[in-house]
């Protein structure tokens, strides 16, 4: 398994300025970074470019999803197997875009764990993350959902919803790590994040969206230290 803390997590999604060989390279202008700055930055490309991506650079690659299923008659379902051999560090589960159920979340957590896959799980409120991080993934990730994609940052937009998760998972799970996401921009929402007492961010749009890439990969990077 694969979570070095403080960690800056970047969710390519479905963007086409994400995918196909777009993807080797913002993945390895994020291993760039990672080096330079001495940061940990985690990427999660599109399903279909998972592999590639994988043997083409050395930080961590996550999935953005798996499926509670084993490998077999399930097609058109990506289980945790699938993403192990592809050659994946972990994943995401939980994702405001992608909710799944939490029997699935349990069991996927402890299945990962069986396959040296770290998890990062998704949540969108303190209540929902003390739950899931009570579940022993690497990391929760709280975003409110009106957030994400837009132009202010959790951090700044609900600064209260980001210590308080923090605040009740380290009541529940100490060694679980917490981040936040949702409207991520820059080195001052960083900042901010890890000073109300998170772990690091996930973020997408900020960095796949941005004209200048490496410049906010290297302000956000600053934002950790």
């Amino acid at each position: 398994m694969s979570f070095k803390k403080p960690a800056i997590v970047v969710n390519f999604k479905t963007y086409l300025e994400s995918s196909g060989r777009d993807a080797v390279e913002l993945a390895r202008l994020c291993e760039q970074v990672a080096r330079e700055t001495g940061s940990s930055i985690i990427v999660a490309p599109p399903f279909p470019d998972l592999a590639l991506v994988a043997a083409s650079v050395d930080i961590p690659v996550y999935a953005q999803h798996a499926d509670e299923v084993h490998p077999g008659n399930t097609t058109g379902h990506v289980s945790l197997d699938n993403l192990r051999a592809s050659g994946v560090s972990g994943t995401l589960l939980n994702h405001s875009e992608k909710r799944i159920k939490v029997a699935e979340i349990h069991d996927l957590i402890g299945r990962a764990r069986s396959l040296h896959l770290a998890t990062i799980v998704c949540t969108n409120n303190p209540g929902v993350s003390v739950a899931c991080a009570a579940m022993g993934p690497d990391a929760v990730a709280v975003e409110p959902p009106e957030l994400i994609g837009g132009d202010v940052s959790v951090t700044t937009a609900n600064p209260g919803i980001v210590s308080e998760t923090v605040r009740a998972i380290r009541s529940v799970r100490s060694d679980v790590a917490v981040l936040c996401g949702a409207g991520v921009k820059g080195r001052a929402d960083v900042s901010k994040a890890i000073e109300l007492g998170a772990d690091g961010v996930l973020l997408a749009s900020g960095v796949v969206k941005a004209k200048d890439k490496r410049a906010v990969l290297m302000d956000l990077a600053a934002g950790l230290r």
